[in-house]
């Protein structure tokens, strides 16, 4: 069974940062992607990031992140710790949300699929982030 684990949310100032950090059980980092979303209540959810190893062996290095973390953001993955990192720096209020970790093995890799419609099956329960102006 996958399970996915959120921890390293808080309360920060703006300009600051935080490491999300999410620990995976249940399944081979090597055939899943793996990524964080975010949601603030009212809004759509929004895809943030995403790192695959399959893209990584297929030369295709490059994360995906979403247009609004323009260079903000770092994801990262310890595969032998089964452990995916956000590193989140000069943060700002409109980063607040609650940050989730996904997985799918459907797709196993961060490109190919419009970012608008791509559906991760696994989620933690979340992670809240708390930028104040």
């Amino acid at each position: 069974e996958v399970q996915l684990v959120e921890s390293g949310g808080g309360l920060v100032q703006t300009g600051g940062s935080l490491r999300l950090s999410c620990a995976a059980s249940g399944f081979r980092f090597d055939d899943y992607a793996l990524g964080w979303f975010r949601q603030v209540p009212g809004k759509e959810r929004e895809w943030v990031s995403c790192i695959s190893n399959s893209d990584i062996r297929d030369s295709k290095t490059r994360p995906y992140y979403g247009d609004f973390v323009k260079g903000r953001f770092t994801i990262s993955s310890d595969n032998a710790k089964n452990m995916v990192y956000l590193q989140m720096d000069s943060l700002k209020p409109e980063d607040t949300a609650v940050y989730y970790c996904v997985a799918d093995n459907r797709w196993p890799s961060c490109w190919g699929i419009d970012p608008k419609v791509r559906v991760f099956k696994s989620w933690g329960q979340g992670t809240q982030v708390t930028v104040s102006s």
